[in-house]
């Protein structure tokens, strides 16, 4: 069938089911009369555009991979951390290493992607990765320790638990702590390195869930919507309802929500 004979709803459709670039297509788009072609034309070129700017994009986040692998590494994880800031919950880390060539449409920093999306890029990694892992560091931890170093210890036992050894490992931050590996840390790991940010959605998607689970625990505080961030909404629970269990007692509202109550305890 031509194309002008051919609705311009049947061409759309003919776009969303082929989104592959089709030429052929364009210039008959473009040399059709109707301006609802010409405008399904611009719209193509548009779309073309924007799959070329992700494919550099995901190329250009490969680059530590590509430089590693031409040194010669061949098994390189990715490792990050989430849960470092919030009021509550621990500090969870994951280990991801990606085969050569992967294809993760829409791969980013986890923090710059809907929920939705990390929901299914976290499937797409687990389904496509050399070896994945993960390993946490418990509120209790966290308060002895202090936040960051409680961080590296659950990067550290995201690598240990690897099932497949790495040759090299990127981090994400600035370092201070031993490997055990060849190893480098990046700045902004998770927005420059494939495989970092691929274990960032690995690590804040499975945290997200154990904040949900929290939050059936522990209604009220809205730990399903603010993974134990400090919303007003978390925190006045936390003025009304003192901490739970899981609440970082060596942060500051936290401390002072464990002050109020003590001195209520006082003069009551």
């Amino acid at each position: 069938m031509e194309l002008r004979d051919q609705s311009l709803a049947q061409i759309r459709e003919r776009l969303r089911t082929y989104p592959a670039a089709d030429r052929v297509l364009l210039r008959a788009l473009q040399q059709d009369p109707r301006a609802g072609a010409h405008a399904l034309a611009g719209s193509l070129e548009r779309r073309w555009q924007r799959e070329a700017a992700e494919r550099l994009r995901l190329w250009r986040m490969f680059r530590f991979e590509r430089v590693l692998r031409a040194r010669g590494h061949r098994c390189i994880a990715g490792v990050d951390e989430v849960g470092m800031g919030p009021l509550a919950g621990p500090v969870v880390a994951a280990a991801v290493i990606l085969p050569e060539g992967v294809e993760l449409s829409g791969l980013d920093d986890s923090k710059r992607l809907a929920p939705a999306v990390r929901e299914r890029l976290d499937r797409e990694i687990r389904g496509a990765a050399v070896a994945v892992a993960l390993g946490w560091s418990p509120r209790v931890e966290v308060d002895r320790l202090n936040v960051t170093r409680a961080g590296r210890l659950a990067m550290r036992r995201a690598l240990d638990r690897l099932p497949v050894r790495p040759d090299f490992a990127l981090l994400d931050g600035r370092g201070g702590f031993e490997l055990g590996l060849p190893g480098r840390f990046v700045v902004g790991g998770d927005r420059l390195s494939a495989s970092v940010a691929a274990a960032s959605i690995v690590a804040k998607v499975y945290r997200d869930r154990r904040m949900r689970d929290l939050d059936r625990r522990y209604p009220g505080y809205g730990f399903k919507r603010n993974s134990g961030y400090g919303t007003a909404e978390h925190l006045r629970a936390l003025s009304e309802r003192g901490p739970t269990p899981h609440h970082r007692r060596s942060f500051a509202p936290v401390r002072r929500a464990l002050e109020a109550r003590d001195r209520a305890c006082r003069t009551s």
